[in-house]
């Protein structure tokens, strides 16, 4: 199962929220995703776990668990949507403006 963690504090490395989640069983997978200009971790990161049972008790175990200081949100991650990278909800689409290159100042 994939797990969403979200509020991690800057200071929590990798190994230390695999650390965590493996108190509750096997952990194949961590990452907590990082700015690719400032290489500072975003605060938030996933972990797989390959047990369903063990996964689920991990997310009651460790939701609202206070790590570094900052409480951790915890739950069962959702599949990424297609053809993009963020919700997009019921925003209309973006009005093209052209940088204004059809204005006329002759005729206005």
């Amino acid at each position: 199962m994939n797990i969403f963690v979200g509020n991690i504090s800057y200071k929590v490395s990798e190994d230390q929220l695999r650390e965590k989640f493996a108190a509750f069983g096997e952990v194949s997978f961590v990452k907590v995703l990082k700015d690719r200009e400032t290489g500072r971790a975003r605060g938030f990161g996933f972990v797989e776990m390959p047990n369903d049972t063990e996964a689920l008790n991990a997310i009651a175990g460790l939701n609202d668990y206070e790590l570094s200081e900052r409480k951790l949100v915890v739950n069962q991650a959702r599949p990424k949507e297609e053809g993009s990278s963020r919700p997009q909800g019921d925003r209309p689409p973006r009005r093209e403006y052209n940088n204004n290159r059809n204005f006329d100042r002759n005729n206005g």
